[in-house]
């Protein structure tokens, strides 16, 4: 390795709401949707404190603030048609996600997409990327433990056959990043619709534009 080469991560492992993608605004609206049609209450504040959560985590919590009849799991299920339909129609890119993802891919940097969303609502925004531009995707419907538990992210690094400590994780919230944290990657946090405080392991970025493979290199 010469001296212009960094050493890049053994890989990089991306959240998605807020962070690859800004859907924060369309799990809102189906939440307030959801509301509405139940005439039940719900807050700005009812919606900042899902951010970052386990969707059963959350289902649970809708249920007891809206006074709904269905499940957790149920609730969750509506949430997911509601957000799906609204994803077919656009997928937001947060700025410099996608250049970043497609920059990692064509340096050879593994990547894995580690999200608390379900499969369903994964596939209509992967298939807008590149075959195999993640080369393991970790979903809520698939572990034990969400967010923030470290479970997502060790299942991930695992999956890679990567050393979680030689990877770096991009989130946006406090709950994913205290995951990531705690499973050993060093994470790159940009904030985006909730305020995230300064912890160990933690850089902190407005903004993934201009960001390069080059520039991870200095996380690890």
């Amino acid at each position: 390795m010469n001296a212009e080469t960094p050493h890049l991560p053994a890989a990089v492992l991306w959240d998605m709401d807020g962070t690859l993608v800004d859907t924060e605004p369309y799990w809102m609206a189906t939440e307030e949707a959801l509301a509405e049609q139940h005439g039940a209450q719900w807050t700005h504040e009812d919606a900042m404190h899902l951010v970052g959560n386990d969707l059963l985590t959350s289902g649970r919590y809708i249920k007891q603030r809206m006074g709904l009849p269905q499940s957790p799991e149920e609730i969750v299920e509506l949430l997911l048609d509601g957000v799906v339909e609204r994803v077919q129609h656009a997928v937001p890119w947060c700025p410099g996600a996608r250049e970043l993802l497609l920059a990692l891919h064509d340096a050879g940097v593994p990547c894995g997409l580690v999200t608390m969303s379900y499969q369903r609502f994964v596939a209509p925004i992967v298939e807008h990327l590149p075959p195999e531009t993640f080369r393991v995707i970790v979903t809520g419907d698939l572990v034990e433990y969400g967010k923030p538990h470290p479970e997502p992210y060790l299942t991930a690094a695992a999956s890679l056959g990567v050393d979680p400590a030689e990877c770096v994780a991009i989130e946006d919230s406090n709950t994913g990043a205290t995951s990531a944290a705690a499973a050993g990657c060093q994470v790159l946090v940009v904030p985006n619709h909730v305020v995230v405080p300064a912890g160990e392991r933690r850089t902190f970025r407005t903004s993934l534009e201009g960001m390069t493979p080059a520039d991870l290199a200095a996380l690890t």
